[in-house]
């Protein structure tokens, strides 16, 4: 015991002076690979800044990007031994999405990505997996899946608009509509992926480890029992257990020759041939509805609630929704929109393209260098950086009167959309372009023609109450707190 005492004595000096020099490479190599970027002058060893992101990501990421404003368009920091750079400019974003050089940036979607969604995610698939990937998915939105998503997505809407308005509407209190809408948001997703496959004990477990997953994706990233991260790498392992055995059920009813009536259906039927294309295990199949549940759940919660916000706030254009919708339904109406009346509702999708636009959920989209990449005249961004291009600011250049909230930039005279294609990111770029896009603005469209129509809604006012925050996506401060009262009694659809 004394002895071993001892030698740890003798050897103290030794690691404390190893320790320290590795301190001072760190430091070297992070003041090397900034070069003239602004940022920290120096970051906290090892972790870098990474408690002061997941204290206050808003204020993290509007000073990363205040920095990148009175620079080129970026600016530097470090995160868990990983040197990033912020990207302001939407011209230099592109560059990173459209990747000019093959191979030059992977797309990572979140900073610790891979250690939380595992190897089969579609999100580190790259070249020719990626590519059999995207095609076996191309059916899952076309037209026809898309109409029949449509309907599954109204009747649950309109099942969770029925109880707010019984349980809300005409009340003396504020209601914050982010956990309604979370929770209208799971249920649409579970109903139109594998609706017809999961029984109740497995929705509600599925509830309770998507809850385990989103506080996870903000925690830090040590994957322990106990630890949030940790806990939530476990509950996406369960999620995509409970979606493989869907998977199995559903090949089973499409190989017995029946018809698809949800996502997984959808993709699977498609594939049906003596020899199954790659990637296309019952284990492979529920990792990537696992992005899907990931991506669409955040992302829709987002954007109908800053829809509520938005259209609370333009009186106008609230009103210009309600009569474009009236022409074509009503809540009175047994009926549900057909796919030609969803079409006809184009000032509706004008203003879901806004709130897209001026609100994106997803505000950064992360990739990361495989080599190194001359960015600018001036900069080479080192290999292995975690690069974060700013779909947010990209949304604010170029546009006419870009601070605006102004749905007719999207009009068939204006077409803001295409003229500034390069600076509308909300959807990605290039190869990983977001697959489900048309689903979720079908979504969007829905939930703001239903819900302006079924309801009056008041903002109840407090400080702040339209600060950002990240829940992983943007949310309002408030959550979205508003007084119902309804327009009309709702039948069943």
């Amino acid at each position: 015991m004394v002895s071993s005492v001892s030698l740890f004595a003798s050897l103290a000096p030794y690691l404390v002076s190893a320790l320290l020099l590795f301190f001072l490479l760190e430091q070297i190599s992070y003041r090397v690979k900034k070069r003239n970027l602004p940022g920290p002058l120096f970051v906290p060893p090892i972790i870098g800044n990474v408690i002061a992101l997941i204290r206050d990501p808003t204020f993290f990421w509007d000073k990363q990007s205040a920095m990148a404003r009175t620079s080129n368009g970026l600016s530097s920091n470090y995160l868990i031994g990983k040197f990033i750079i912020y990207i302001r400019d939407a011209e230099l974003s592109n560059q990173i999405f459209l990747n000019v050089r093959p191979d030059a940036f992977h797309l990572i979607g979140h900073p610790f990505g891979k250690k939380f969604f595992g190897d089969h995610s579609l999100i580190y698939k790259f070249g020719e997996d990626h590519k059999s990937i995207r095609r076996q998915l191309a059916p899952n939105f076309k037209p026809k899946a898309l109409s029949s998503y449509s309907g599954l997505q109204q009747v649950v809407i309109l099942r969770h608009l029925r109880q707010w308005e019984e349980n809300f509407s005409g009340k003396s209190h504020a209601v914050s509509l982010r956990k309604l809408i979370r929770e209208l948001n799971l249920d649409i997703s579970q109903k139109v992926f594998v609706g017809p496959y999961l029984d109740e004990e497995a929705k509600n477990r599925f509830c309770t480890d998507y809850d385990i997953l989103n506080i996870g994706s903000m925690a830090l990233p040590i994957n322990l029992p106990g630890f949030a991260f940790g806990e939530a790498r476990r509950a996406v392992i369960r999620l995509a257990d409970t979606l493989a055995v869907c998977a199995g059920k559903s090949k089973a009813k499409m190989a017995a020759g029946e018809e698809p009536t949800c996502l997984a259906d959808f993709w699977i039927h498609s594939m049906i041939t003596d020899y199954p294309p790659p990637h296309s295990t019952d284990e492979e199949i529920s990792c990537v509805l696992t992005d899907f549940l990931f991506a669409a759940q955040d992302a829709s919660t987002s954007t109908l609630l800053w829809a509520v916000v938005l259209l609370e706030s333009e009186p106008e254009v609230l009103n210009r929704v309600r009569e474009e919708v009236a022409k074509i339904w009503s809540p009175e109406s047994k009926a549900l929109i057909t796919t030609d009346q969803l079409a006809e509702m184009k000032y509706t999708r004008s203003v879901a393209r806004e709130v897209v636009r001026y609100r994106p959920p997803a505000s950064m989209v992360p990739h990361v260098a495989a080599s190194d990449f001359p960015l600018t005249e001036s900069y080479t961004i080192p290999k292995g950086t975690i690069v974060f291009p700013s779909v947010f600011d990209s949304s604010f250049q170029g546009f006419t009167e870009p601070d605006r909230f102004d749905p007719d930039r999207f009009s068939e005279t204006r077409q803001e959309d295409q003229v500034f294609k390069r600076n509308f990111l909300a959807f990605g770029r290039g190869a990983h372009e977001c697959v489900g896009q048309r689903y979720a603005l079908n979504q969007l469209v829905l939930f703001i023609a239903m819900f302006s129509s079924v309801f009056d809604f008041k903002r109840l006012q407090s400080d702040g109450c339209d600060e950002i925050i990240y829940c992983p996506a943007i949310s309002p401060k408030d959550g979205c707190t508003v007084f119902l009262s309804s327009r009309s009694f709702l039948t069943s659809p």
